[in-house]
């Protein structure tokens, strides 16, 4: 027996926020903060520990990214990480808080209009839909939750099954 399919569960950084502007000033942000601390990483020494974050799915990637280059060094770490999340608030004004996908608001047009049920499945803080709002998008959701909201986070299945219960699927 066949299903169809009846909804359809969106990431939101990535698939509908690109974040490139943002993983671009957070990937200067760190080289720069190792620089000012006295440790000199080539572009070659970042791509290679990027590529290994990805590799072992880091479910903080980018506090892995800084912990390898660190060698250990737990306060080296430590204040990196520290002077990254300080700035959180710089880097989303200067990408406008939300760098919307072209096609998204057309796609989530179409996919709502066909009847399917769309939710979101995303390891985001509640400002995010609020973001979404402002970006014409969130309207197309029916189930509207992050992990900001629900206290769920990938890769814990619990945060899709909660997507899928609040879009009355399973």
């Amino acid at each position: 027996m066949s299903r169809a399919i009846r909804a359809v569960l969106f990431d939101v950084g990535g698939p509908l926020d690109t974040e490139a502007i943002m993983d671009r000033m957070i990937d200067e942000q760190i080289v720069e903060s190792f620089r000012s601390r006295g440790v000199s990483v080539s572009d070659e020494q970042y791509g290679e520990v990027v590529a290994w974050a990805i590799e072992v799915f880091a479910p903080r990637t980018y506090d892995a990214i800084i912990w390898k280059i660190a060698g250990l060094n737990q306060d080296l770490t430590d204040s990196v990480i520290a002077e990254l999340y300080e700035t959180v608030p710089d880097r989303n004004e200067a990408r406008g808080h939300f760098e919307l996908r072209d096609g998204i608001p057309e796609l989530l047009e179409k996919l709502s209009n066909q009847g399917l049920l769309l939710g979101l499945a995303a390891n985001q803080p509640s400002r995010a839909l609020e973001n979404m709002e402002n970006n014409g998008i969130l309207k197309y959701f029916r189930y509207q939750e992050v992990s900001g909201s629900t206290g769920l986070y990938k890769p814990d299945p619990r945060l899709l099954l909660h997507s899928c219960e609040g879009l009355g699927v399973e």
